[in-house]
């Protein structure tokens, strides 16, 4: 392993789904094996590292982020001799692996939680997780009104062992998914040993999930406002579960862990907060980075997004860190597709075949021009598998396979996020499209039937393909040294609706406008499209990165 100082400042980190990336044992479900022989064609993508979503042990309530056991690998994705072989695999292409901590609840199936339920109300066991008499008349109520993130009461009541209606615990998702009370030292610990248990076998670092709702406010009072989307402060007060001080200590308390180990290991937040507030988690001895999902949730509008960047950088340049930019992830729809709509979307929610379709050929053309706005923007990316073959969000899915538990608990409302985890296509002409299952096999989640026109194998072959220029964008970004920034905006011609600006040896141009613009003197290194450019002209929604000096 490598120990390049600060390697995170600017690195592509590639998410891996591994439900849905590669399948190496033909069972319809992606696991390790599937993804140490895959692994290639991240490195030759240019990422300096993946991020795994959850393997471990979990009975799959919501998609693994229902840990049963954080110290070993879900049969399902093979064992802990692969997680090893994946770690090998991938050290030797030269790609760091972060794995995902999951530390605001675990699954129902967890042991801890297990004894829990077998004690008696007020027993230490008890106080491991959030357990609390009921409101009201026999205490039929909740213990407040704080709502699901999944839909529903944040609260489930429990049958004691006298088969009497016992006390209630808390579960901001899922009511398999219980919340684990770090006011008790033991949590602590349990995440101590687990950090420890994943960086002595080598891994690089951890995305830390919904990490800014582990501490709740003491007595966790009522919360009569929404809570979702970008959490904001409401009258200057944070929400009782959301961002409460508390987390800066646990975050401390891991640095100093992750500070111990050799080669640079590190923490990424995952914080659905405004940008002054993400700043907060990546001072200097707390996270290093943290995913700026202000800017993921813009819509296709030059003025908001020029207005994040700006904030952006200004908070996180206050502590000394670096800006993360994403613009997908396994939780929200793929921004090939949101941006085939005019106006903001409902990230999350899903779209059926009944619903208002995105138009494709403008999402996808949008999404490639707003790939080069951000890979050109100083600081570290993160891509998310598919998004390299501007895969689609399937929206088409059958109601019926639908596994995302916010289906079921919204009443069949809202779809949720399958649509961006279906598995991956690898060959046109192969069965599952090369994902790895034979004939008659199907998939965990259906594969639209024009899958293949995304394969890698078809678009590896294609020089003007979404997969080629990410890998052109990428080649450049490193050896340019792009994200090293500083970030200058071309005044000139930054405007309502041109995003123009030099970072590194680059300058970027992107047109989000109605008409063509003109393209500024230099060499186009880059073009989202290869139409991008048409006599000197940039074309409507492109974007191109032109070398100077």
């Amino acid at each position: 392993m490598t120990d390049d100082r600060d390697w995170w400042r600017t690195a592509v980190i590639y998410q891996v789904y591994p439900r849905s990336f590669a399948d190496g044992n033909g069972d319809g479900t992606g696991d390790l094996a599937g993804i140490t022989a895959r692994l290639d064609h991240v490195a030759d993508l240019g990422a300096d590292a993946i991020w795994l979503s959850p393997f471990y042990p979990s009975p799959q309530a919501d998609g693994g982020y229902d840990v049963a056991d954080y110290r070993d690998v879900d049969p399902v994705y093979g064992t802990l001799a692969d997680a090893d072989a994946l770690l090998d695999r991938a050290h030797g292409l030269g790609l760091r692996v972060i794995v995902d901590l999951v530390p605001n609840h675990c699954s129902d199936q967890h042991a801890l939680f297990r004894r829990a339920l077998a004690a008696p109300p007020g027993s230490p066991e008890r106080a491991v997780f959030h357990f609390r008499d009921g409101r009201g008349p026999g205490g039929d109520e909740p213990p407040n009104d704080w709502e699901s993130m999944f839909q529903g009461p944040a609260w489930t009541r429990v049958t004691e062992a006298d088969g009497r209606p016992g006390q209630w615990y808390l579960h901001l998702f899922a009511p398999e998914q219980p919340d684990w009370n770090w006011d008790d030292p033991r949590v602590h610990e349990e995440f101590r040993t687990t950090l420890r248990f994943w960086l002595d076998r080598g891994v690089d670092g951890f995305r830390v999930d919904v990490c800014d709702a582990i501490v709740k406010a003491p007595g966790l009072p009522d919360w009569p406002h929404a809570a979702h989307g970008v959490v904001e402060p409401v009258d200057g007060v944070m929400p009782p579960m959301w961002d409460q001080e508390g987390i800066h200590d646990v975050f401390r308390e891991w640095r100093r862990i992750l500070d111990e180990y050799d080669g640079q290991r590190i923490l990424c937040a995952e914080a659905w907060l405004p940008p002054e507030r993400v700043a907060r988690i990546v001072r200097p001895d707390e996270m290093h980075q943290a995913f700026n999902f202000a800017y993921l949730s813009l819509p296709w509008d030059a003025d908001a997004i020029r207005a994040t960047i700006d904030v952006s950088l200004a908070a996180n340049g206050a502590v000394g860190a670096p800006t993360t930019w994403v613009l997908s992830n396994h939780d929200v729809m793929r921004h090939a597709s949101r941006f085939g709509y005019d106006g903001p979307v409902e990230l999350e929610a899903g779209v059926g075949v009944d619903d208002p379709q995105p138009d494709r050929a403008l999402g996808l053309r949008r999404a490639r021009a707003a790939t080069l706005v951000m890979l050109g923007l100083p600081g570290s990316a993160y891509l998310y598998q598919g998004e390299e073959l501007g895969l689609p969000e399937a929206t088409t899915l059958p109601d019926a396979v639908r596994q995302d538990p916010v289906w079921e608990r919204s009443g069949h409302r809202i779809r949720g996020r399958d649509g961006c985890r279906v598995p991956l296509p690898w060959a046109a002409d192969e069965p599952s499209f090369g994902f790895g299952t034979p004939d008659g096999t199907a998939t965990w989640l259906p594969q639209p039937d024009d899958s293949g026109a995304f394969a890698v194998d078809r678009e590896v072959a294609d020089p003007g393909s979404t997969l080629s220029t990410y890998r052109a964008v990428l080649r450049t970004r490193r050896d340019l040294d792009v994200a090293a920034g500083p970030l200058r905006w071309d005044g000139d011609r930054t405007g309502a609706d041109v995003l123009a600006f030099s970072s590194g040896a680059v300058t970027v141009v992107a047109n989000l406008g109605p008409a063509p613009v003109a393209v500024p003197d230099g060499t186009v290194l880059v073009a989202s499209v290869p139409d991008a450019v048409v006599d000197g002209m940039l074309q409507v929604d492109a974007a191109v990165w032109i070398g100077r000096g």
